[in-house]
C-alpha cells in the first residue's frame, strides 16, 4: 500500500456541477482525507452551501467575484479563498479554479436556498 495519491486533473472525465463542470481528483473508495478539483465556472453558477465541507478555493485563470453570504469579492488569478461549512457561496465569471474540498467531496452535501 502506498502513502500517495496521484492525479492528472486535465485527463479525469469531467462532469456537470453546480458551478460549471469540475473534475474531481482523489475521489476514490477509502480517501477521507481530501478532494482536489479543476472547475470550469459558467455564467450560471448556483449558489450553494455545504453543512460539513470546507472548501478552498484557487483561482488559476479569469477574473470574476466569489459570492460569500451575500457578499462578492472579487477575485483573479492567484486569489484563494477558505470557504467554511455553512457559507452560501458561488463563482462568477469565466474562471477556472483549483478546488480543495476536506473531507473529500460529498454530493450528499450539497444544499441549495
Amino acid at each position: 500500500m502506498t502513502h500517495y495519491l496521484v492525479a492528472q486533473l486535465d485527463e479525469i472525465q469531467p462532469q456537470p456541477c453546480p458551478c460549471g463542470t469540475t473534475r474531481r481528483g482523489f475521489a476514490v473508495p477509502g480517501n477521507t482525507t481530501a478532494t482536489i478539483h479543476r472547475v470550469d465556472i459558467s455564467a450560471d453558477s448556483r449558489p450553494h452551501y455545504h453543512k460539513s465541507l470546507t472548501e478552498i478555493y484557487l483561482v488559476l485563470e479569469g477574473e470574476g467575484h466569489v459570492e460569500l453570504d451575500g457578499e462578492r469579492i472579487p477575485v483573479r488569478p492567484m486569489t484563494a479563498i477558505m470557504i467554511k461549512p455553512g457559507c452560501r457561496h458561488r463563482a462568477i465569471g469565466n474562471l477556472r479554479i483549483a478546488n480543495v474540498c476536506m473531507p473529500p467531496f460529498d454530493p450528499e452535501d450539497e444544499w441549495f436556498d
